[in-house]
């Protein structure tokens, strides 16, 4: 399969991939849950998990490709406040770990254009 055919399933394999540790691991996500948002962490941890998992089904299925990559490439931007979050929270953490958080806020953009590519070659199938 030429990488260009794969590039949808890869990205549903990620966003599937991370849709089941909100429900595997929910701890870990609750914490980077900013603060203004109103309800309990765990809620928006089980909503996000969800949603993940919903748009990993429509960017799997060619009928959807278009509009699940638009909405994935929507919900990077929205999820970005997290990454903050976590980035703020993890100032006074080991090195490391404190790295690992600041390395997220970048990340965002290629997952955002990788959403908008598979958008992109996804036109007309919706």
């Amino acid at each position: 399969m030429p990488r260009p055919d794969r590039s949808p399933l890869l990205l549903a394999g990620l966003l599937a991939t991370a849709g089941v540790a909100h429900f595997a691991a929910p701890r870990q996500f609750d914490a980077i849950v900013p603060r203004a948002l109103p309800g309990s962490p765990r809620t928006w941890t089980y909503v996000s998990g969800a949603a993940e998992l919903a748009l990993a089904a429509g960017v799997a299925l060619p009928r959807t490709r278009r509009v699940g990559a638009l909405a994935t490439a929507a919900f990077f931007v929205g999820v970005f406040p997290a990454n903050v979050q976590m980035a703020v929270d993890w100032r006074r953490r080991p090195a490391p770990l404190r790295a690992a958080a600041l390395a997220r806020l970048p990340l965002q953009v290629p997952l955002v254009l990788w959403a908008r590519g598979v958008a992109r070659s996804g036109k007309g199938q919706s």
